[in-house]
């Protein structure tokens, strides 16, 4: 079936005759005449009477007209599907955002952003916010929303929101017990205290590992995982120390422990919007942007 044999289908058994049908289309008899032979020839039957006046689908015909009622349904789905991608009102968004981040941001932008674009569905990958900028690099994701520094050449970066790191340390450690609260320290204070470390693939392992080597640190390493929050408990439960960023000290941080912004490391790695050079992604993903950059704002300004 194609659209215009089924619409010639219709006509015809709408109008009952061939002729009328043919007026309706504004095409000849002759040729409506054949269009309907050669239909009936590729399905080997015959979908009208002809003997019968008005003329009336045969059994084959009922079912093919059953059927054309699907198709023509079908393809006005279509149709309008692709109008909405056209005018950037649907379509799908394929975002990769590390865990955390997501936690922390879609349950307060997604209702924001379907109500503004309901028919766009978001494609979510998971992921450490250093491999993220590679995803992006490999089209594997449209659109990635993490931190990481922007140096590559060939990915665009929109800022979102900036980041101090720090040290994260429960109130049982020997650094919430020597420091004051919001002290600016550095890797060689920690002393005695163990450590709780997020897995390679996330971008503060990098920042760590790198503070380490420069101090000489070579601090207990107590727990390692892929899970900021069961690393930030795990932290204050057993008055450990983490390194972190500051946009993840929350309450239970302030009733259990401290943080202590590094006073020797400049952050270069800020929570950015990042998508491939040259890209020309649909207006729903800069939305989106404009989206997660308000809430995370607002978080800021109102706690």
């Amino acid at each position: 079936m194609n659209t215009k044999q089924v619409f010639y289908i219709r006509t015809i058994a709408r109008e009952g005759s061939i002729t009328a049908a043919a007026k309706a289309l504004y095409i000849s008899q002759p040729a409506l005449s054949q269009t309907l032979r050669q239909i009936e020839t590729e399905l080997g039957v015959q979908l009208f009477d002809r003997e019968a006046q008005p003329m009336r689908p045969t059994y084959a015909g009922e079912k093919y007209l059953e059927y054309a009622d699907t198709v023509l349904a079908a393809n006005d789905r279509l149709e309008r599907q692709m109008q909405e991608i056209r005018e950037e009102n649907g379509g799908r968004l394929r975002l990769g955002i590390s865990v955390q981040r997501a936690m922390q941001i879609l349950p307060e932008a997604m209702p924001w952003f379907v109500m503004q674009f309901p028919n766009v569905s978001i494609d979510l990958t998971e992921a450490g916010s250093a491999r993220l900028d590679e995803m992006v690099d490999q089209g594997r994701v449209d659109l990635a929303l993490a931190a990481l520094e922007s140096t590559s050449p060939r990915i665009d970066y929109t800022l979102i929101e900036r980041e101090t790191i720090g040290i994260l340390a429960g109130s049982g450690s020997e650094l919430a017990a020597r420091f004051p609260d919001g002290s600016a320290l550095t890797i060689a204070d920690v002393r005695g205290d163990s450590f709780v470390s997020l897995r390679h693939g996330h971008s503060i392992r990098v920042v760590q590992d790198a503070l380490f080597r420069r101090y000489g640190v070579e601090p207990k390493i107590l727990l390692e995982t892929d899970s900021l929050e069961v690393a930030k408990r795990v932290t204050l439960g057993c008055g450990a120390c983490m390194l972190c960023s500051d946009i993840y000290v929350d309450d239970a941080v302030r009733r259990n422990g401290s943080f202590f912004p590094l006073r020797d490391y400049v952050n270069n790695r800020h929570f950015y919007a990042c998508r491939r050079k040259n890209d020309r992604l649909p207006r729903y993903a800069d939305a989106f942007v404009q989206i997660v950059t308000r809430v995370l704002q607002e978080k800021k300004q109102y706690g």
